[in-house]
């Protein structure tokens, strides 16, 4: 069967301009795949400059890979044209950090559940267009008698961030990019969003990725997990195992940045920071060896391909070069769907 989607060894440099050589890798020879008969929540990871909001960019197809190609249902996403590509701006919707910055505050929040509707002409009558907006906010858990004419400025962060989910729901997409969805909202209502999130996926069938920093998070509400250092896989499996059991040295670090509830825990221990002369430098090995507390020679000579530490987990990492080799454009077999 054909994949809902696929990242086929996708690339993305970044130049910064016609005359400068100067040039950055926010995405290198990344390849995943998402089944169009197995909904799924796959979370990417990584600090800030990872490359998760460039890949969450081309999968919208708001720009272009350097090489490589995204497919969606077989199709490359920069060829699409006509019914083609409106089908695709339909069933692939997006769920961004801010809460506030797609309302327009001259409109009530009807409006921004209304246009879709009209766009896509999802409802023959005025009747039937609410209701489906209220079908839409019963289902992230909000009442539209408490929402529906009200301005933007008038909600919490919580309500706007579901209202927001709730226009995705409205165009029943087949996968939701939601990218921090969660990062400007209260603690108390992040559990709320998250399980809205999975609702969508268990009872809608929506596949979704989630895009995060937070592993916290990400370990509630995902099934798997691909975690980037710098537009590179460095692991990637069940969400419980790599978060219970990091194999790569990087994802150490990123789980031993959560604080636990126990003062008596010590946590970020070793600190991770970017160095600027890393991003800088022209380097034929592992990204992460300056870093790395286990880096070899060999490290510093040629990046590390993917090993199978287990049935659903893989390390870009030599210190498990005794494991058999996963190739990238096949990692999704170490991606679990649930």
């Amino acid at each position: 069967m054909t994949p809902l989607l696929e990242f086929r060894n996708v690339t993305k440099i970044y130049t910064k301009g016609l005359l400068s050589r100067a040039a950055t890798t926010a995405l290198d020879d990344v390849s995943l795949k998402i089944e169009d008969d197995q909904p799924t929540i796959l979370t990417i990871a990584g600090e800030s400059g990872s490359g998760k909001t460039t890949l969450a960019m081309l999968l919208l197809g708001f720009i272009a890979p350097t090489h490589g190609q995204i497919l969606y249902k077989g199709n490359d996403i920069t060829r699409l044209q006509g019914e083609a590509k409106t089908n695709f701006r339909r069933e692939v919707q997006a769920v961004f950090q801010d809460p506030f910055a797609v309302f327009n505050p001259f409109y009530p929040v009807d409006h921004l559940l209304s246009v879709p509707i009209e766009k896509f002409k999802l409802a023959r009558n005025r009747r039937e267009a609410r209701d489906k907006i209220d079908e839409a906010l019963n289902a992230v858990g909000l009442r539209p008698e408490d929402v529906l004419g009200r301005f933007p400025h008038q909600l919490s962060g919580g309500q706007r961030q579901r209202i927001n989910v709730a226009r995705a729901l409205l165009l029943k997409p087949r996968l939701l990019v939601a990218d921090e969805p969660v990062s400007m909202v209260d603690a108390s209502l992040r559990a709320t969003i998250l399980e809205s999130l999975r609702n969508l996926n268990r009872e809608y069938g929506i596949s979704i990725i989630y895009i995060t920093h937070d592993l916290t998070t990400a370990y509630h509400v995902a099934h798997s997990i691909i975690v980037l250092y710098r537009g590179s896989v460095m692991e990637a499996g069940s969400i419980d195992r790599v978060i219970r059991e990091p194999q790569h040295p990087y994802t150490r670090l990123l789980i031993d940045s959560i604080p636990w509830p126990d003062i008596n825990r010590k946590w970020g221990q070793t600190e991770i920071v970017a160095r600027e002369q890393e991003h800088g430098s022209i380097e034929t090995g592992c990204k992460f060896a300056s870093r790395c507390p286990f880096a070899m020679d060999k490290c510093r000579q040629a990046p590390p391909p993917l090993y199978r530490v287990a049935p659903e987990q893989a390390a870009s990492c030599y210190l498990y070069d005794a494991q058999p080799v996963v190739a990238r454009e096949r990692l999704s077999e170490v991606l679990p769907v649930s």
